[in-house]
């Protein structure tokens, strides 16, 4: 199956020529959105916000980080990259200077596996969950192995009613961009809302059976649903999971039961998390979405779903 992003995903190469030149602040004025988008009604990446000059963070509590071995840099990043959300979290971390030009970030939260920082455009409804180690994105094969940190159950424990940085939205959404989507290269999953329109579809296409309730049927074609987008895009097609937690890693479970039996491409995919709400608040389940650009009327991006602003 193709697993090549279709030609009205982003590309990386607009902003790769420049993006070693310009500072966080100005770089993130763009954002993960299909082409096409205006300015406008584009998807944020994070923002910077405006703390004291002289207060550096304190250090992570809780040790080292589980970060990816030496040998698999090559996939997974160098420490000494210069990506603008890299430098973020190094300052959040362990105060590590800024370059000249760039506003430090608000550390919303500091582990010693994760931080949480503002998405753009700032609201209370838009932030970011980035490893404290250096890891580029969904195509780092550390995130599928049982030593990594279970980033997506982090995001809930944060963003949920009653979390550390809640997301003040009455749907949450949760989500993360392929490679080609994104336009920082440090792994990072958006803490949003999704519209009422969203949670109801997905709740209806659960009571169609329409939703795999095992990983191992994710991939089933009675499981590729149409869902539509809170852009105004239309409708994308995504495979559907509900699961009772966030117990599982996500990442492993795409690999294993969608993009290695399809001959798929784990850096083409987008990973979209929506937990289950009724009238009385969180219903105790998980609906998992993914999409990549091999499926008809198929995305790259969770930023048709997720809503920043």
């Amino acid at each position: 199956m193709n697993d090549e992003k279709t030609s009205n995903e982003p590309t990386r190469r607009r902003f790769v020529a420049f993006s070693g030149a310009i500072g966080a602040a100005t770089l993130l004025t763009g954002v993960e959105a299909a082409a096409g988008r205006t300015a406008s009604a584009a998807a944020p990446m994070y923002a910077d916000a405006d703390p004291a000059p002289d207060m550096c963070p304190t250090p992570p509590p809780g040790g080292t980080p589980a970060c990816p071995p030496a040998q698999l840099q090559p996939l997974c990043g160098s420490p000494s990259d210069n990506d603008p959300l890299w430098r973020d979290v190094q300052y959040c971390t362990h105060g590590k200077p800024l370059p000249p030009g760039q506003n430090p970030p608000a550390c919303l939260k500091v582990t010693s596996d994760y931080v949480v920082l503002h998405g753009r455009p700032s609201s209370p409804h838009n932030f970011l969950l980035t490893p404290s180690c250096r890891i580029t994105g969904i195509e780092c094969p550390f995130i599928e192995t049982s030593g990594a940190p279970n980033y997506w159950n982090d995001a809930w424990d944060n963003a949920r009613s009653g979390g550390s940085v809640p997301v003040q939205y009455p749907n949450i959404g949760l989500g993360i961009n392929s490679q080609n989507a994104r336009f920082l290269n440090q792994l990072h999953i958006h803490m949003a809302g999704v519209r009422a329109s969203t949670q109801r579809r997905l709740q209806e296409l659960e009571t169609m059976g329409r939703m795999a309730t095992n990983p191992a049927q994710w991939d089933a074609v009675q499981y590729r649903v149409p869902v539509t987008g809170s852009d105004g895009t239309g409708d994308r097609t995504y495979r559907a999971l509900r699961l009772p937690s966030l117990g599982t890693n996500l990442f492993a479970q795409l690999q294993q039961h969608v993009v290695k039996p399809n001959g798929l491409n784990m850096a083409n995919q987008t990973l979209i998390v929506v937990p289950k709400m009724t009238a009385t608040g969180f219903a105790g389940a998980f609906y998992v979405l993914n999409s990549d650009s091999s499926l008809h009327d198929g995305t790259n991006t969770c930023d048709h779903l997720l809503v920043y602003s």
